[in-house]
């Protein structure tokens, strides 16, 4: 597959303090590709640099077949949407829309045709003659991605577009962007902090710490095999428990740091006698002796309705996500693993180990 966005070596400075460290990404032709991390990890800078709104140290950027290193942004035919909308707010939605193909002196006609087809795709027809101040929240960003797809730019940059709009309406915004991706097959960058919008709508997701990039890959190898406990820690909701433990002497299994714990069966040998760090997710916990099973004293109990948060009384404070309900006057709770779902990471670099 051809890559549309080539990024070598790059590296920004802002004087002393390395925001990108050496980032090296290849994004393909027509994919949707997520920049996800912790606030200051660097994600929202890379993207600027890609749109040329942020210059870089050193390194080197192509898009398409041309190197656009040292080009300012309108040179780079790219469409940025931003999370604070930026519509013009003396403009109506048509003329919001149509803007950039006035700039170009296009033939009246042309610009009429391209906005009606945009606010069909956009689900603005009705709303082309009012102003913004007379849309809602989610309106107003389908306004500012129509008029970013009305240029038919070689790809669209997005910059936490959904972080002002209420929870209900971001869930119903995600599926729209990622249907409209998926109408106009354009190349998409997608910056969010929230990783379960990375996870429900980039074909790539690609974690960032520190201005590091520290895995890249598909949401479920993401988190089916997280390169290290960061990633681990971060993909995937509720967060995955760690616990500290011991390869046994055979190899086999491993012995948690826990008060009476017994030791859990593994599915793959390890080195006995090592270090480490054990990944539970709490939705792999199962209620119930079956195997490898741990007893565990009870914190708190949360009810959602279809299902339950326990936490339990133990220094590592595991988490238990469970369907169905867990009754008021649980004392304690017995939870079984599969081998295949114990991650070992080491206990010093933190590197998940295979």
């Amino acid at each position: 597959m051809t890559s549309q966005i080539q990024l070598r070596n790059i590296e920004k400075h802002y004087g002393a303090y390395h925001a990108l460290r050496d980032i090296s990404l290849d994004i393909p032709e027509g994919a949707f590709v997520a920049l996800v991390g912790p606030s200051g990890c660097g994600k929202s800078t890379l993207l600027r640099t890609i749109a040329g709104l942020e210059g870089i140290s050193s390194g080197e950027m192509i898009i398409g077949d041309q190197d656009v290193t040292k080009l300012a942004p309108r040179e780079r035919d790219l469409a940025m949407v931003f999370q604070s909308y930026a519509l013009y707010p003396h403009m109506t939605v048509r003329r919001n829309l149509s803007y950039a193909m006035r700039l170009k002196r296009r033939p009246k006609a042309e610009i009429a045709e391209a906005v009606d087809q945009i606010a069909k795709i956009t689900g603005l027809s009705e709303l082309l003659d009012r102003y913004p101040r007379e849309l809602s929240g989610g309106q107003r960003q389908r306004v500012a991605m129509g008029r970013a797809i009305i240029r038919q730019p070689r790809a669209f940059l997005f910059d936490e577009p959904l972080s002002n709009l209420d929870a209900a309406l971001r869930v119903h915004m995600r599926s729209e962007i990622r249907q409209l991706h998926n109408r106009i097959g354009a190349t998409s960058v997608y910056v969010t902090h929230d990783q379960i919008e990375a996870m429900t709508m980039a074909d790539t997701v690609v974690v960032m710490r520190a201005g590091l990039i520290e895995q890249v890959g598909a949401p479920l190898d993401l988190y089916d095999r997280p390169a290290n406990k960061f990633v681990a820690g971060f993909i995937g909701s509720p967060a995955m428990n760690f616990v500290d433990g011991r390869i046994s002497g055979d190899g086999g299994s491993v012995e948690l740091d826990l008060a009476g714990a017994p030791s859990l069966a593994l599915a793959r040998p390890a080195t006995p006698g090592q270090r480490v760090s054990v990944g539970l997710r709490p939705e792999h916990l199962e209620v119930g002796a079956q195997g490898n099973s741990l007893t565990l004293p009870v914190a708190l109990v949360e009810r959602t309705g279809a299902s339950s948060y326990v936490l339990t009384d133990t220094p590592s404070k595991i988490l238990v996500c469970t369907a169905g309900r867990v009754g008021d006057d649980v004392g304690q709770i017995i939870v079984s693993i599969a081998p295949e779902n114990i991650h070992l990471f080491d206990a010093e670099t933190g590197i998940a180990l295979r």
